[in-house]
């Protein structure tokens, strides 16, 4: 393993200004080593260090929602091809199941009119009733995931962030992992308030969002991973649940080959290979100066593909 060319590849990534700073952890032969790059506060100039918590952005969903219906699918307590409105009456589609929503296979339309202007109920209401395309191939959107959090929400009669407390983070001895917004947590915009979410809809929604909103560390995610790296309910999700050709998913993770991985809008991805037992976690804050998406998904992708070559 060349892990000198990983940080290598960082500090140019630092160099280039694709993101201040970053915290990085990698697992392989069973141990995890940490590397702390660059700045976490430029405005401020703070070293990024151990301890400092993230705004994981959609790296939230496999963190929780994921992770909890993946559990109760395996426990048996949810059916993977059951109609989501079976368990989530206020959801006006009979055909849309679990397996769709969690491939992002739903054909769910994600446009909500005057979303900007709608509270918490309303944005609730509209996600409800979207509508609902032919066109079943995969589109990535978090409407998916915000429904299955309503669904959970329905079924144990509690909001979600008490539910992913009590089902997650407590039973993983996950101690820093919480929705936003979160003190002292790196800022993901310069000037604004440090710890504010950063995803207009987790804004909007607060404890009750699915896709988003999840603020946590390189430690607790460590022991998020460990878990997928060794627990029966983690052993065959690296294979193909979706139904439609053009593109391989797992439950709630993106899939290539025998890797799993998800990303956040902010600048974080986790990615894992079970059968080789090799992992990476990746903490940025990549919108602080400035919000370039396309080029960022480029940068991105060059430096997992690194990590799978290197480790």
């Amino acid at each position: 393993m060349s892990i000198d060319s990983i940080l290598a590849k960082i500090e140019d990534q630092l160099a280039n200004q694709i993101y201040p700073g970053a915290s990085l952890a990698l697992y392989r032969k069973g141990r995890w080593q940490e590397f702390y790059l660059g700045l976490s506060h430029p405005e401020q100039n703070l070293a990024t260090r151990p301890g400092l918590i993230y705004d994981l952005a959609s790296v939230s969903k496999v963190l929780g929602v994921g992770s909890l219906v993946i559990l109760l699918i395996k426990k048996g307590e949810l059916e993977l091809d059951q109609s989501l409105k079976y368990y989530y009456p206020a959801f006006v589609h009979e055909e849309t199941s679990l397996r769709q929503l969690l491939t992002h296979t739903s054909g769910l339309n994600p446009f909500i009119k005057n979303r900007s202007q709608l509270n918490q109920d309303q944005l609730r209401q509209a996600l409800n009733q979207l509508e609902l395309e032919e066109d079943k191939s995969f589109r990535y959107t978090d409407v998916n995931f915000l429904l299955l959090g309503f669904m959970l929400e329905e079924i144990y009669g509690e909001d979600l962030d008490q539910i992913l407390e009590q089902e997650i983070f407590r039973n993983w001895q996950l101690k820093e992992t919480c929705f936003g917004p979160v003190e002292g947590a790196v800022p993901t915009s310069r000037g604004g308030q440090s710890g504010m979410v950063h995803d207009p809809k987790a804004q909007v929604l607060g404890p009750h969002t699915g896709s988003a909103g999840l603020f946590s560390s390189l430690a607790d995610l460590e022991l998020f991973l460990d878990h997928y790296l060794k627990d029966d309910f983690a052993a065959d999700l690296a294979q193909n649940y979706s139904l439609l050709a053009g593109k391989t998913r797992s439950l709630a993770w993106n899939l290539d080959q025998d890797w799993l991985d998800h990303t956040g809008y902010t600048g974080t991805f986790l990615m894992y290979n079970r059968k080789e037992e090799k992992a990476a976690i990746f903490l940025s804050n990549r919108t602080y100066e400035k919000d370039e998406r396309e080029e960022w998904i480029v940068d991105r992708n060059q430096l997992m593909d690194l990590i799978k070559k290197e480790l």
